[in-house]
């Protein structure tokens, strides 16, 4: 954010262009919410040890029918 802020209004002399630092700092927005989609991601799917037939159904989106007993 110093860095953005710092040049946030660039001249050409200074051999930067105009849109570089919005370039950045949009790609570095990228990133992070991309990281923080896998970290959620790993988080939710990473394993947990066995899980039951139940579970992994549930997980996916299915439902399992009802065993009449």
């Amino acid at each position: 954010m110093s860095q953005y802020r710092k040049f946030n209004t660039t001249d050409q002399q200074l051999c930067r262009a105009k849109e570089e630092m919005d370039f950045i700092a949009k790609t570095f927005l990228c990133y992070l919410k991309s990281a923080r989609l896998s970290y959620e991601i790993q988080d939710e799917f990473h394993g947990k040890g066995e899980r039951t037939v139940a579970e992994t159904a549930r997980m996916v989106g299915f439902k399992l029918p009802h065993d009449p007993k």
